[in-house]
């Protein structure tokens, strides 16, 4: 009798078990291995059954609601997964377990002397009864009907740990597979060795699920309202066994988090300690500013004043500036402002009528400024990074090892990495130097269509339009192009947001101005600051627009006009 095909995610589950297999095999334990043997030997509708329940949020499955025309009975199905132990058929369920599988009318007649009354909600019901039910037991042994058993996934664990190593994250799951097959998401084709992988060692694979654990720990942050259980958790984290670049930097991270919330709770020694172990970017600055408000000044001005002769980045720069007066004066020395370096930078205001149907304050100065002989676009920060991502296409989605290891990837894994631009430099200077040549308008019309909607860091797909980017290509030197560009790799976590709200072009002058929109009340922010002194220091057009809201329409019209 013929059998059925399989269906369309159990194959896509078989094919990364596949992959899996074939480029970690030498990492697999032996109870591992056997998982693979026992899958491949299970009926197919086992196999869809389990692959169904992993694909869904949580680990617990009432049967009623496992019904799937392709696998059929769901307790028939369900039997060789409970027999290999990968499925609890009477799992022991905590009161909060129960309300999650059951619904308001059926909670209600598993506890009908509940004196809240039909019409109370759930939440409700669940305070007034979890002072009386502390115990877990069996769904029957709640008072369930029979014939609908709960099904715990105790194979849920591993699974995570394959989708682990077929990622090489947690954020990604099984969906990718339908989602790319039904053209909602498009990736680049890498052509990466077999032996790609994510993990070179059985122990970095424990270490990022040790790391993942603690950070999703960190969200329950009651349970860290005490300073012996944030030294633990600290402890813990600095415990794990890390022998990866990569891995060393979602520590960093995670002690980055840990620090903001002993800050948040004013535990100021906790936090300096934290700090001063943390190499993620922005630590040292807040271990200045922990110092600073447990009134150790005179420590916050030294590694200030020490930070100041190497900063770590531009951002640094900018906040130690700030810091720096303040904390001179808080240690009795005369406050040394710096030089003034950084050139002004344009400001105007324009003068609007509150429109009828609220909309983002860009949106109208956009409206008001723009006309037919030099259109407006609100392009933020997705014009220049994609403008970037379609000229260097080709560096940033190279075969380095370590960058690209499945199929499912928007982006090189070491993308924020300190070498990423100087292991591509080669192909970024090939890239780059179009721009002094002139073939970089070719290079960036020849991919617009060609990696039309392919998922990308840094291209934009939503925003661009062939108008927008022919008016562009007509209007931006490429001498500014290439200094954007320039400082987008010198610092891609920082710089690729923060550029102006709008863009206005002239094309019949080949000339453009960039506009930072600030609405009432609003101000710049940090990395919007660097942006615009960056420009104005390389002689750029930009300014900063002030919009104000006016209910003259006469006078609106005409401030619109004469800032133009």
């Amino acid at each position: 009798m013929p059998t059925d095909p399989p269906p369309y995610y159990l194959l896509n589950f078989e094919r990364a078990l596949a992959w899996i297999a074939e480029r970690y095999d030498d990492l697999f334990s032996t109870g591992e291995r056997a998982f693979f043997e026992a899958f491949a030997a299970l009926p197919q509708s086992s196999r869809a059954l389990l692959v169904r329940m992993l694909m869904r949020k949580g680990t617990l499955f009432r049967a009623s609601r496992l019904s799937y025309e392709e696998i059929g009975c769901p307790l028939a199905a369900s039997q060789p997964l409970v027999e290999l132990g990968w499925l609890d058929s009477e799992p022991a369920l905590t009161l909060d377990e129960v309300f999650a599988l059951t619904t308001r009318p059926e909670l209600l007649q598993l506890f009908p002397s509940t004196a809240l009354g039909k019409h109370a909600r759930k939440a409700d019901l669940l305070d007034a009864l979890r002072a009386a039910h502390i115990d877990a037991r069996s769904y029957a042994a709640w008072g369930a009907p029979p014939g609908d058993p709960v099904f715990r996934v105790t194979i849920a664990p591993l699974c995570e740990r394959w989708r682990l190593m077929f990622f090489g994250n947690l954020h990604q799951d099984w969906t990718e597979f339908v989602l790319a097959e039904l053209g909602v998401f498009k990736y680049e084709s890498v052509s990466f060795s077999q032996s790609s992988r994510a993990f070179q060692r059985r122990e970095d694979i424990d270490a990022y699920l040790a790391l993942h654990a603690y950070r999703e720990g960190l969200d329950g942050l009651d349970a860290l309202d005490d300073d012996k259980a944030l030294d633990a958790l600290v402890a813990a984290v600095l415990a794990v066994d890390i022998d990866n670049a990569w891995l060393e930097t979602r520590r960093a991270k995670l002690l980055f988090r840990i620090g903001q919330h002993a800050e948040r709770r004013q535990a100021w020694d906790a936090a300096q300690a934290v700090f001063g172990r943390c190499t993620w970017p922005g630590a040292r600055h807040r271990r200045m500013r922990v110092l600073e408000r447990c009134g150790r000044f005179d420590d916050a001005l030294a590694l200030a004043l020490q930070s100041a002769e190497s900063p770590e980045s531009e951002e640094e720069s900018q906040r130690i500036a700030r810091m720096l007066p303040r904390l001179q004066r808080q240690t009795g020395q005369p406050a040394k402002r710096a030089a003034a370096t950084a050139q002004p930078i344009a400001r105007s205001t324009l003068e609007l009528v509150r429109p009828a149907a609220p909309i983002p304050v860009e949106y109208a100065a956009r409206d008001a400024l723009s006309a037919a002989d030099a259109p407006v676009h609100y392009v933020e920060n997705a014009l220049i990074n994609s403008l970037f991502g379609l000229l260097c296409w080709e560096p940033v989605f190279a075969a380095i090892p370590g960058a690209f290891f499945h199929p499912f990837q928007r982006g090189p894994a070491d993308l924020h990495a300190p070498d990423f631009r100087a292991r591509r430099a080669e192909s970024f200077n090939r890239c780059l130097a179009q721009l002094d040549n002139g073939s970089y308008r070719e290079t960036i019309l020849l991919h617009l269509e060609s990696k039309a909607g392919v998922q990308s860091p840094f291209v934009f797909w939503g925003v661009l339009t062939p108008e927008l980017i022919v008016q562009a290509l007509d209007c931006l030197p490429a001498a500014h192009l290439k200094l954007w560009f320039e400082r987008l790799l010198g610092d891609i976590r920082s710089n690729r947001s923060g550029l102006p709200d709008l863009i206005r072009f002239w094309p019949a002058e080949r000339r453009y101005e960039l506009i930072e929109v600030k609405g009432p009340g609003d101000r710049l922010q940090d990395n919007q600051i660097r942006w615009l002194q960056y420009c104005v220091q390389h002689g750029m057009p930009v300014r900063v627009l002030d919009v104000r809201w006016t209910d003259d329409a006469g006078a609106g019209a005409a401030e619109a006009e004469a800032a133009a």
